[in-house]
């Protein structure tokens, strides 16, 4: 076990790595972490980072499965093709970092500033991001299906061609959102907001939207929620944007 504040030298750094355990409090800034992180296969303990900056690291390729990252500054850094399937990060801010290509099946990430981050050709089955930031977040051509999103604020979030099917969207704010081309068939949305969302070409067959707050949707955009079940109340105000009233 690693703990303090001081900057490790990179033998020590290496044996803190091999050794396993938690590592906390470390000023791990800018460092190049892939290459000695790239070689734990059979390690005694995933690690667990905590109150560590990372940010600006380089942790390409890393083998960090069942890794925790609790409390940590990972802003612009480097996880691209990094192996973090069952991670868990709590925690902390990841503003601007990178996941392109990494393996993030069952990863949790609940609470963590992850706004203008990368995933392109990121694998996030079943994983989940619950409370956190997602703003600008660009998660286009992703690998694998099916994540869940909860209590999250993903406004501007770029995720066309985006694949939800049959996910419950719950607490999400998603104004603005790219989501052209996504399949959300048979999702359930409560709580939510899409106000000005694109929803060109997007997938709604089944979908419940009742939860969901659309905000001042003209008719004659309409069809793109076909198939798609709504309340009264959105479909009255949906008719309002032609002058027609609904009444008991």
């Amino acid at each position: 076990m690693t703990t303090g504040g001081a900057v490790l030298s990179d033998t020590e750094l290496t044996a803190a790595l091999e050794a396993g355990g938690e590592l906390a409090g470390l000023d791990l800034a800018g460092r190049s972490l892939g290459p000695l992180l790239a070689v734990r296969r059979g390690a005694p303990a995933p690690l667990a980072f905590r109150d560590c900056d990372l940010s600006e690291a380089d942790l390409s390729g890393a083998l960090l499965a069942g890794a925790s990252f609790t409390g940590c500054d990972l802003s612009g850094a480097a996880l691209d093709d990094a192996m973090l399937d069952g991670a868990a990060v709590r925690g902390g801010r990841a503003g601007g970092a990178r996941f392109t290509d990494a393996d993030c099946t069952d990863a949790v990430f609940t609470s963590v500033d992850l706004a203008a981050t990368r995933w392109s050709g990121a694998v996030l089955t079943d994983a989940v991001f619950s409370g956190c930031r997602l703003t600008g977040a660009d998660l286009r051509r992703l690998r694998g299906v099916g994540f869940t999103l909860s209590g999250c604020n993903a406004s501007g979030l770029r995720a066309a061609g985006l694949d939800l099917r049959g996910r419950t969207v719950e607490d999400v704010r998603l104004d603005d959102a790219d989501l052209a081309a996504a399949d959300l068939r048979d999702t359930v949305w409560t709580g939510s907001r899409l106000r000005g969302a694109n929803l060109r070409d997007t997938r709604l067959d089944g979908a419940d939207l009742r939860g969901a707050d659309l905000g001042d949707f003209p008719l004659r955009d309409a069809a793109v929620l076909r198939g798609a079940v709504i309340s009264a109340a959105q479909a009255a105000a949906l008719l309002t944007d032609i002058g027609v009233r609904v009444a008991d």
